[in-house]
């Protein structure tokens, strides 16, 4: 660079006349000249916008490195706290941000001259963003073209197999002609549409802002609006187009439209900026039909690293990274280099034209103008079982989907050889000592025939392997000591671990034509071949009929396999490895005991238990010890699993064990839990009634109700129901904790109190409160941290006040209170989880058991004719997460996932609860005035502590919420209600 704009020119000494320039780079950057260029501006775009114009002022060079747009535009998008609107440059862009655009003044306009400098990085960088692409020369590409293509040849020649360019399928689409920047800007000129760029943060743009600014910018990597949620913005543009007939089978299409992945986006860029390198999402197939402007394409097929990019694949959770450079870097830097047999595939596609994109093809798009496109990702029969693969855990088996055999370590061939011969074995366990991520590039390779060769599967190396993108070959890969139940959910899956289990039983029930494929995925992602192998060796020994065939794929959506059979429903405990199962069981035995003795009609809303036990496989075959949570197996005792000082307490897995296991692991990153997901030998498993009727999450979605179609008498009759037993749990006696279940005080628990003596400031709470505090105060220690690992759709700005939100001290929430006629406690049984698919519905026939009843089936053709069924709760299910806690707990879950937030069947719901949150109102005047006592703050304290992200769910039932500047702000939309709730109706 020989010279830059700057704001003054006394900062730095005079520029010499010496015939010989002096390079200023020694004594202008000191010991950081040993540094390339490249380094040093990747250096100051992790530093603030304050912290970079402070060091603009140290050196002359580091004035010219500080004042680069394309660091000025990394700054920027990284502080975006508003809309975005371009202001000309990206440095005075940010300074908007900041709000002191307007008091920036320059202090001198006249360009400053520095000699003796030179950057190839820097001149590089600058020529990309000047560069015009209509003087570059693009043929047609070699992507095969097809016109007028019938389904039948399309999935005989293309589908699952290789691209190709469709022209013809959009003569009809009325965006052929409406979808123009002109015409866009006439009805959608304030509409705010996502930008994709390479930011953590989610930008979005008015359009005529964004119009305004692709006109006048000159960046390298372009704004690029990329938006899943277009639709919303602009529903009506959902007419201008339809699917083609090609790719009308989506597999996807059995979720509501809110709980499906994102799966279609509205793409709009300027010459220069596109989409890097990259294999699309959970491994789905795609079609992109251009409607303005012209792109170039490039793919390679699966398993092919193009040159330059770099493929990271994490040993913990399988979460995959790719480092690539900007398209059109690539296409100048990096295409250049390749011999003509490593060229990709190419093709410049026009407006009109569809292209399709194969499963796990690497794809590399550059628009040669300002191009205007829609583009949706599918699941179909060809790509299923790829689809399911990738969501298996593991990591393994996902970096040889993308990179191919580069992705084999030293042991890769022990690995496959290993899952060859694999048996249950419980000492056959995955190392998770290794935290490092794991890197594979392609890189040019001599070859002594051929020049450069990137094509890997040639490596000695290798030996004799040769790579193929068949799923019989990538799922030797899989690592079998894993299982979907109990290990880690990869964060780049498209698609929540919940909501996967979720579309598979949606598809199993929905579409029976099609459940030979199902089940293979279902045997490839949840190893369903082996809980039914199991489920099986527990029916036949206690006599029980075994899952038909066609319920043999584990129900619903919880986190333990469960089985339905006859009359009859069988949970194998899976969830959080063998220690935390085994708590999970016995505190369920010990509460259904406990309920057994008891007067409360809960009794009779809760399935009976009929058997329990554990399953353990040993020496090549299975064995099933019964257990009713008393004692301990002598097969749990000899595994040491079991700490000497809890083998005199009648329930050993019961609650306030189960309570001291959360202790131990609470405000612990998943990752870090240690054996929590290495394959076991034991499993516990409990059987009881089986209710008949409907889950309530699938009585919505499989009987073409909505929760807004519900009769409004139904709503109210489930939100009472639900009152009245969580009223009747809550009632319930709780066990006495035992001195052996006595935790040493550790004082970390604690943040430091007023009297700065390091303890709670209320050191007389019950033994009971003392451990839930204990408990609470260790996940409010990292809390920042989790949220920020969850992102979006939690405001970032919410995120940076939670500390200053959230008690320093949990023992403040804790009280006991009492009436004329009971002792409320804080502390009460808690069921944790009181969602959709934990609640049954039973028709409204005259039933005397609705236990008993037979199986509803309401057709699409009874909704269609207007008949309307009626529907009442009968029973709650799934005490396996029962634990210990203060009441307002089980509210969170059945406000946000069954009520959706409804503030009337909230209200229904407290009516019929009648026991109040707080302490009786008389007993609470001495504590006007203080926060801790306001249900609503309560209530979103826990909220943020949940040791799921409750928050997640919050911010997508409350969109409004996403520009919320406050806690407070959301505390009142949510639970603002609570405040007027007192209870003792």
């Amino acid at each position: 660079m020989e010279s830059v704009s700057g704001n003054g020119s006394g900062d730095f000494p005079p520029e010499t006349s010496a015939s010989v320039l002096k390079d200023r780079r020694t004594d202008a950057l000191g010991d950081l000249r040993v540094l390339p260029d490249e380094i040093l501006c990747t250096i100051l775009t992790k530093l603030t916008p304050r912290d970079v114009a402070r060091l603009s002022c140290a050196s002359s060079v580091m004035y010219i490195l500080c004042n680069e747009e394309p660091l000025w535009m990394s700054l920027c998008l990284s502080i975006v706290n508003r809309q975005l609107e371009y202001k000309g440059s990206w440095k005075k862009t940010a300074l908007h941000q900041l709000d002191v655009l307007d008091t920036y003044t320059e202090a001198c306009k006249r360009t400053l001259q520095f000699d003796g400098f030179n950057s190839l990085f820097l001149y590089r960088r600058l020529y990309r963003c000047y560069t015009s692409l209509n003087g570059f020369s693009f043929d047609d590409g070699n992507v095969e073209r097809r016109e007028n293509i019938s389904l039948e040849e399309f999935r005989k020649d293309y589908d699952g197999q290789k691209p190709v360019l469709i022209d013809g399928l959009t003569d009809n689409w009325p965006a052929r002609k409406s979808w123009t920047s002109e015409q866009l800007s006439l009805k959608y000129s304030d509409t705010k549409f996502r930008i994709s760029q390479r930011s953590s943060k989610k930008v979005n743009m008015k359009f005529k802002d964004y119009i305004s600014y692709i006109q006048i910018q000159h960046d390298e990597d372009p704004l690029y609006i990329f938006d899943d949620k277009f639709a919303e913005a602009a529903p009506d543009l959902l007419k201008d187009y339809s699917v083609p007939y090609l790719f009308q089978e989506d597999y996807f299409d059995v979720l509501d439209i809110d709980q499906r992945p994102p799966f279609r986006w509205l793409i709009i860029g300027p010459e220069r900026s596109g989409a890097s390198w990259h294999v699309d999402p959970g491994l789905t197939s795609a079609w992109n039909t251009l409607l303005s402007g012209r792109k170039r394409w490039a793919l390679y097929p699966p398993g092919r690293v193009p040159l330059g990019v770099t493929v990271h694949v994490n040993e913990d959770d399988g979460d995959v990274n790719i480092e690539t450079p900007s398209s059109l870097q690539w296409w100048l830097d990096f295409y250049p280099l390749l011999a003509d047999h490593d060229k990709p595939i190419e093709c410049t596609q026009l407006p009109g034209e569809t292209i399709y994109v194969p499963s796990g093809w690497w794809h590399c798009v550059l628009n040669l103008e300002t191009t205007i496109a829609v583009t949706q990702n599918f699941v179909n029969s060809k790509n299923f079982e790829y689809v399911c693969l990738d969501m298996a855990p593991g990591f393994h088996h996902k970096g040889i989907c993308r990179a191919g055999l580069l992705a084999l370590d030293d042991g890769g061939f022990e690995h496959i050889e290993k899952n060859s011969m694999s048996h249950e074995n419980s000492s056959n366990y995955s190392d998770h000592t290794r935290k490092e991520k794991r890197v594979r590039t392609c890189q040019p390779v001599e070859n002594t025939d051929n020049g450069n060769c990137t094509d890997m599967s040639s490596c000695d190396s290798l030996g004799d392997l040769e790579y193929s993108y068949d799923v019989n070959f990538l799922a030797m890969f899989l690592d079998n000591e894993r299982d979907h139940y109990s290990s880690l959910w990869s964060s780049g899956n498209c698609i929540g671990q919940r909501e996967f289990r979720d579309w598979l039983w949606k598809l199993w029930v929905g579409r029976p034509g099609i459940r030979d494929l199902i089940w293979k995925g279902a045997c490839l992602a949840l190893n369903a071949g082996k809980w039914y192998e199991r489920v099986k060796e527990i029916c036949a020994f206690h006599d029980f009929p075994s899952p038909p065939q066609d319920e043999k794929l584990p129900v619903g959506t919880g986190s333990n396999p469960v089985y339905l059979m006859d009359d009859y429903v069988t949970k194998i405990f899976v969830e959080g490895g063998l220690e935390a199962s085994l708590y999970g069981l016995g505190t369920e035995l010990e509460f259904h005991h406990l309920l057994s003795n008891s007067t409360s009609s809960l009794k009779n809303y809760i399935p009976s238990v009929l058997a329990s036990g554990i399953l353990v496989f040993e020496n090549g075959s299975y064995r099933v010890i019964p257990w009713d949570g008393r004692g301990i197996p002598e097969v749990i005792a000899s595994s040491n699993l079991i700490s000497p000082q809890h083998k005199e307490v009648d329930y050993p897995f019961g609650v306030w064990g189960k309570k001291q296991f959360e202790y131990q692991i609470a405000g612990t990153p998943s990752h870090e839990l240690g054996n929590c997901d290495k394959s076991s030998s034991m499993w516990p498993y409990i059987v009881t009634k089986r209710c008949r009727g409907k889950i309530f999450a699938e009585l919505l979605h499989h009987l073409f109700c909505r929760r807004d179609n519900l009769s409004s008498k139904d709503a109210l009759n489930l939100a009472s129901f639900l009152g009245e037993q969580l009223h009747n749990l809550h009632l319930l006696p709780v066990p006495s904790p035992s001195p052996n279940h006595s935790i040493p005080m550790v004082i970390g628990d604690y943040t430091e109190s007023s009297q700065g003596n390091g303890f709670s400031k209320n050191t007389d709470n019950p033994a009971e409160s003392e451990l839930f505090v204990r408990i609470l105060n260790r996940r409010r220690n990292n809390v920042t941290k989790r949220l920020s690992e969850w992102g979006d759709p939690i405001p970032s700005k919410l995120i940076e006040k939670v500390n200053e939100y959230v008690p320093d001290d949990l023992s403040v929430f804790f009280d006991i209170f009492k009436n004329e006629t009971e002792v409320c406690r804080s502390l009460t049984w808690i069921h944790s989880d009181v969602m959709d698919d934990n609640i049954y519905m039973t028709s409204g026939k005259n039933i005397s058991d609705p236990c008993m009843e037979e199986n509803m089936h309401v057709t699409r053709s009874d909704i269609s004719n207007g008949q309307k069924h009626s529907w009442h709760p009968s029973h709650i299910l799934d005490f396996s997460d029962l634990t210990l806690g203060e009441p307002i707990l089980d509210l969170i879950p059945i406000h946000l996932d069954v009520f959706r937030g409804d503030s009337r069947l909230l209200k229904q719901f407290l009516d019929s609860y009648k026991i109040p949150f707080l302490r009786k109102e008389s007993l609470k005047d001495e504590a006007q005035g203080n926060r801790s006592d306001q249900l609503s703050y309560r209530t979103m304290c826990y909220c943020i502590l949940y040791d799921e992200n409750v928050l997640g769910a919050i911010f997508s039932l409350w969109k409004e919420l996403r520009t919320a500047t406050t806690w407070e702000e959301v505390e009142e939309k949510v639970w603002g209600d609570l405040n007027n709730y007192a209870g003792f109706s």
